[in-house]
């Protein structure tokens, strides 16, 4: 398994639900195109999996 996951948020989060919007906060998205590395650990998985349709995942 991976150590890191770059992530990269493709839309926007204005009209989402709450939860998601809080998802995107906890992983430090910020705006379109911000990408951030995260450690690929089963709790950031969940909440990729969870917002799958906003972000662009890389290894």
């Amino acid at each position: 398994m991976l150590k890191n996951v770059r992530i990269t948020q493709i839309k926007s989060s204005i009209g989402r639900l709450p939860k998601h919007k809080s998802i995107l906060i906890s992983l430090g998205l910020k705006h379109i195109g911000h990408t951030v590395i995260r450690k690929n650990t089963p709790s950031i998985l969940g909440m990729i999996k969870k917002i799958s349709y906003m972000i662009k995942v890389n290894n």
